[in-house]
């Protein structure tokens, strides 16, 4: 499940980004009670963009902010509790890992459902209830 992580330019440290990739990544995993899943913990998969100053905007204006995109299949997220967890979680780390630099109302994120079908992982496609149910065998 593809996490996108994009910051301007300064706001976390390349240590900095790691650590919050990684924590986002465990409490992706938390928020569904997939943790150590064999399946599922070498597919969060992520990467980090970094904006220029000036290359970011909110309201018209330009702004230093962080936003983090999901990509999951329809039956992750789906649940607005672990929604709230989650992203609830990843405002929370961003804004501790960056050393309160960050503030929460400068934290963005959403999610992205796909299409059926659409994820490849071990080198070949799954359509959602072969993926479901590789993660409750794993």
């Amino acid at each position: 499940m593809p996490l996108t992580l994009t910051l301007t330019d300064g706001v976390l440290s390349d240590d900095a980004q790691a650590e919050a990739i990684a924590e986002i990544t465990e409490a992706f995993l938390a928020a569904h009670n997939l943790t150590g899943n064999s399946v599922m913990t070498p597919n969060v998969t992520a990467h980090v963009n970094i904006l220029e100053k000036g290359r970011a905007y909110a309201g018209g204006k330009p702004v230093e902010g962080a936003w983090l995109e999901t990509k999951t299949p329809a039956f992750a997220l789906a649940d607005l509790q672990v929604q709230e967890k989650f992203f609830g979680d990843v405002t929370e780390i961003l804004h501790r890992i960056s050393g309160g630099v960050l503030s929460r109302d400068r934290i963005w994120t959403n999610g992205v459902h796909t299409v059926d079908g659409t994820w490849n992982l071990n080198g070949r496609p799954h359509l959602n209830e072969a993926l479901g149910a590789a993660i409750a065998n794993g």
